[in-house]
C-alpha cells in the first residue's frame, strides 16, 4: 500500500476476496496517508526492520514500516452491553477521568510498560503530527487522544487511541495499581456515551474486553458499523 491508494477500496478488495491475513504493509510515512488508513478502519501499527545494504552486506539500516491491521475478529463494545462487576463498583468513585489532558505522558507510560515493538518512533511522531493537524476537535478526521485516570491528582492509569467521527479506537494502555485499568475503561465508556459516540472499537479480542461486555464481530460487520459512524 502507498499514499496513492484509495484506502476504502483496499478494504473493499480485502472483504470481497476473503483476504485471510490481518496485516498489510506500507513503507511511506506520509501523515495524510496514515490518516486515511485510520479513517478506512485500519488499526495502524508499525515495526522496525533491519535492511542489509546492497553494496556492503555488513552494513545494515533500521527502518520503520507501517502495518495497517484489519482484524479478522474485532472486539466492539456497545455501551448498553457494558458489564461492571460488583467487586469493581466500589472503586469507581475513588478516581477521576480526564480526557486528553496528558497525551505525551501517557504515550511515554505505554512505551515504558510495553516497549516499542509496534509503537515505533516513526508512528509516535506521526501521532503527534496528526494531533497538530486535526486541532482541538477531531470532527470526522482521525485524531489521536488520551484518557487518564487520576487518584488524588496523580495519574494512575491511562490509554491512548484514535477518535474518528463517532468512534473511539483503543490502541494501548497501562496501569500502575490494581483495578485502576478496569476503572479507567469503565469511566471512559461512560464518557464516550455521554459525548454522543456510537461504540468503542476495542481492536483485538481479549478476555478482559469480553468481561466488560465487548462482542467479537467479523470484518464485514465491523466495516459496516465503522462506515456508518466514522463521520459526525
Amino acid at each position: 500500500m502507498g499514499p496513492g491508494d484509495d484506502c476504502d477500496a483496499v478494504v473493499n478488495g480485502m472483504l470481497v476476496t476473503g483476504y485471510n491475513e490481518e496485516f498489510c504493509v506500507a513503507l511511506e510515512w506520509d501523515p495524510d496517508f496514515i490518516a486515511r488508513l485510520m479513517k478506512a478502519g485500519f488499526l495502524v501499527m508499525s515495526e522496525t526492520i533491519i535492511e542489509k545494504g546492497e553494496e556492503d552486506v555488513e552494513k545494515t539500516v533500521k527502518r520503520d514500516i507501517i502495518l495497517p491491521k484489519l482484524h479478522l475478529v474485532r472486539a466492539v463494545l456497545f455501551f448498553k452491553d457494558l458489564h461492571i462487576k460488583r467487586s469493581i463498583k466500589k472503586f469507581l468513585s475513588r478516581y477521576e477521568l480526564r480526557f486528553d489532558s496528558d497525551f505525551k505522558t501517557i504515550i511515554g507510560k505505554c512505551l515504558d510498560t510495553h516497549g516499542d515493538g509496534w509503537l515505533t518512533p516513526s508512528l509516535v511522531e506521526t501521532l503527534f503530527i496528526l494531533r497538530e493537524q486535526s486541532g482541538p476537535t477531531a470532527g470526522s478526521d482521525p485524531r489521536p487522544v488520551s484518557f487518564g485516570l487520576y487518584r488524588d491528582g496523580e495519574l494512575k492509569a491511562g490509554e491512548f487511541g484514535i477518535i474518528c467521527g463517532r468512534v473511539y479506537t483503543s490502541y494501548s494502555g497501562y496501569t500502575e495499581e490494581d483495578n485502576a485499568g478496569t476503572v479507567q475503561m469503565i469511566l471512559m465508556v461512560h464518557w464516550l456515551l455521554e459525548n454522543g459516540f456510537a461504540f468503542l472499537d476495542f481492536g483485538m479480542p481479549l478476555d478482559y474486553k469480553t468481561d466488560l461486555g465487548a462482542r467479537n464481530i467479523n470484518p464485514e460487520e465491523f466495516v459496516t458499523l465503522w462506515r456508518n459512524s466514522r463521520t459526525l
